[in-house]
């Protein structure tokens, strides 16, 4: 069983319904003893990170969270879910994230549109092969919706450029793969798209606990990988 956490806030029932929708047995879980026995962890998340991060915690899902992490469960977060992995954001100064992986989520830097709304192009991180980024080729398009993003560290596998370099966990549209053995089966992100559309479906879809990105081909042809 694949837990999204029903923390009270953010996309749930989206990411409910698109696990669900491709055959995973998937439920949105209140009980953090129903997510121990999980066989995967997804954290939806929609808003600001303050709320969020309350919510997480006065649920009792933020213990639940870590635990799984810390089991090795793979693990998913959207969206805000996906900032809430990080040590904090500047949009909730003094307000814990989950401190999965290390860096702040800073808001994009001054003279850029913010948020970032439209399609960019990804460029990948080093050498290694993410299996977030298989066969989506050396510079997929995917579309953004941030007004903030992480720090770059050795988690980020991928950024895209908007006023300078933003990494690909922070923008709504990948994922992150750590180094750290204890926390290797940790990815993000959270591909945007229109909910009723076949591509948000898709996108937003976890598929042997791997998310699916949306791209697209030029600059009006959007496809599915």
């Amino acid at each position: 069983m694949i837990a999204v956490l029903d923390y009270g806030i953010g996309n749930l029932r989206s990411a409910e319904k698109a696990l669900v929708h491709l055959g995973a047995d998937a439920c949105l879980v209140t009980d953090p003893e129903v997510v121990a026995g999980a066989q995967g962890v997804v954290v939806p998340g929609v808003g600001a990170f303050g709320p969020c991060a309350d919510a997480l915690h006065r649920s009792g899902m933020r213990e639940a969270a870590l635990d799984a992490v810390d089991r090795g469960v793979p693990f998913l977060g959207i969206c805000i879910g996906f900032q809430l992995l990080y040590e904090g954001s500047e949009e909730a100064p003094g307000v814990k994230g989950l401190g999965i992986l290390d860096g702040t989520v800073r808001a994009l830097p001054p003279g850029v549109k913010s948020p970032q709304m439209q399609w960019n192009q990804l460029s990948r991180v080093g050498s290694s092969e993410s299996v977030l980024l298989a066969g989506l080729g050396e510079q997929p398009w995917v579309y953004f919706v941030h007004s903030y993003a992480p720090e770059m560290t050795d988690a980020v596998v991928a950024t895209c450029d908007y006023g300078g370099r933003s990494s690909l966990p922070q923008s709504e549209a990948g994922s992150a793969e750590l180094n750290s053995t204890r926390r290797s089966r940790v990815l993000q992100g959270s591909p945007r798209s229109r909910t009723s559309s076949p591509s948000s479906t898709r996108a937003r879809t976890v598929r042997l606990h791997v998310p699916r990105l949306v791209t697209r081909t030029g600059p009006r042809t959007p496809e599915l990988v």
